[in-house]
């Protein structure tokens, strides 16, 4: 819409006494006889406009186009609550561009007493809310942050696959069904975890990537079906230290950008074994109550996890990838610190072998989670094979990073943050939903459409899959 102005105080106070054009949201109406008050919306700010014989057929939320004169209200009617409430719109003409009907519900509370599932039918209308506009734009100011960050430290962002195969990362994955190869599956990817340990055998050194994944998972109020994480990646490190210094000023440097307070500017390292016996879990929240009032961030770094654990008899992942009756505790990716990696290779003392792991956790949350990689053949084998792999099994696993690793990588690691769980720590929220666009419900459903769905008669047959008796 040429010359359009939006609505912010330095925009409207420049022009008082001019005539501006405004298009946006009807955000309350008032009507007092012959003059028709509106609070026009924005994505940048609110401001009342006055008609005269005029506007009466205006509703709440409709999409109005206003060309009208700016002009500074007196200082008794000085509106305080808002920005731009040291003046007024009058308008001269104006334009319904969209009507709206009557909504199904109210959008001038938190929207925290309202069901989810009439808020996320209608989670277009969810998002005009002040506190969820405020907290998806925090959400696209603290991503720029990170990238800003990151390019400054000579990451390079790099797309990894969609469609990929099936890993062992703790949870069941999303299969896809392939239509050119009739009954094999792609897997949408948990984490870009082989890929990006690829990019490394590739000699791209420092990748990072905002990621997509998927993890068909139990659902709770900070985990999602499909999630996003700041993916990165850094070749010729050794040591954990080395790849949290720098995590650690990514984060704080992002933070600092979007106006988060924290509460130490080094954050404190505690060992996996003094984190349980002290806390009683490996998050943790560290805040005094007066902090949590202030809306402090307390970060920490747990290392020293144990790389193996026995596989739980009632999660069908474990038992899937623990063939032995060991499976890793976060990935079989990790290498174990220098100490330990006699007892890897030999398949030894294996409860008690610690893998260079951590985790990075923010006021009672895992935040982030990471290690050094194992980047050798043999190390990677070694992993499996303590978990019951035969040479077969490996091959057809991660086959293709036992080829990478065989023709020179070098030494990595790297970490995983989870942008919606970060997000909603910084937005002081209670569930992951409220920072993000389009959720999906308590019981996998997605918002506004309907997914899952049934598939037709003609798409199975073309996919050459057959469904049988509901169970």
């Amino acid at each position: 819409m040429q010359n359009r102005t939006l609505i912010t105080k330095k925009n409207l106070e420049e022009k008082v006494g001019e005539t501006v054009i405004l298009a946006g949201f009807v955000e309350t109406k008032r009507d007092h006889g012959k003059i028709t008050f509106i609070d026009l919306r924005d994505r940048e700010g609110i401001v009342q406009c006055v008609g005269y014989k005029m506007m009466g057929e205006v509703t709440t939320e409709s999409v109005v186009k206003i060309v009208g004169e700016v002009k500074a209200r007196p200082e008794k009617m000085v509106n305080k609550e808002i920005e731009t409430g040291g003046v007024e719109v009058e308008v001269k003409e104006y334009e319904v561009l969209s009507k709206a009907a009557e909504l199904p519900m109210s959008l001038d509370t938190e929207g925290y007493e309202i069901g989810e599932e009439t808020r996320l039918k209608y989670r277009y209308l969810d998002l005009r809310r002040k506190r969820m506009a405020k907290n998806l734009r925090a959400r696209s100011e603290f991503v720029r942050a990170v990238r800003e960050e990151l390019y400054e430290r000579g990451f390079m962002e790099i797309e990894t696959p969609i469609l990929s195969q099936a890993t062992m990362e703790g949870a069941r994955d999303f299969l896809v069904p392939s239509r050119l190869a009739k009954g094999k599956f792609y897997a949408l990817p948990q984490s870009p975890q082989q890929y990006k340990q690829l990019l490394m055998a590739a000699g791209m050194e420092r990748y990072f990537q905002i990621a997509r994944c998927f993890r068909d998972e139990d659902l709770r109020a900070d985990r999602l079906l499909e999630l996003t994480q700041v993916d990165l990646e850094m070749s010729y490190v050794e040591k954990p230290e080395e790849v949290m210094e720098v995590v650690e000023e990514v984060v704080k440097g992002a933070i600092k950008k979007v106006g988060g307070k924290l509460q130490k500017e080094q954050f404190p390292v505690i060992a996996y074994q003094e984190a349980m016996k002290k806390y009683g879990a490996d998050r943790f929240d560290l805040r005094s109550e007066k902090e949590k009032e202030e809306g402090i961030l307390a970060f920490a770094w747990v290392v020293n996890f144990p790389f193996f654990k026995r596989v739980d008899k009632e999660d069908a992942a474990e038992i899937r990838d623990g063939k032995s009756g060991w499976t890793f505790t976060h990935n079989p990716f990790s290498r174990p610190l220098k100490e330990y990696e006699q007892d890897l290779m030999e398949g030894k003392n294996i409860e008690n072998i610690i893998t260079a792991q951590y985790d990075l956790v923010c006021n009672g949350y895992e935040v982030g989670g990471g290690s050094v990689r194992a980047h050798t053949p043999e190390m990677l084998t070694a992993t499996y094979k303590i978990m019951g792999y035969s040479d077969e099994e490996i091959r057809e696993s991660i086959g293709q990073m036992l080829s990478a690793f065989e023709l020179g990588t070098p030494p990595h690691g790297g970490i995983a943050l989870g942008l919606d769980r970060l997000m909603m720590v910084l937005a002081k929220e209670k569930s992951i939903k409220e920072v993000v666009a389009f959720p999906t419900t308590g019981s996998g459903r997605t918002a506004v459409m309907s997914a899952p769905t049934e598939a037709s008669e003609e798409q199975l047959a073309e996919l050459g899959i057959g469904i049988g008796k509901k169970v």
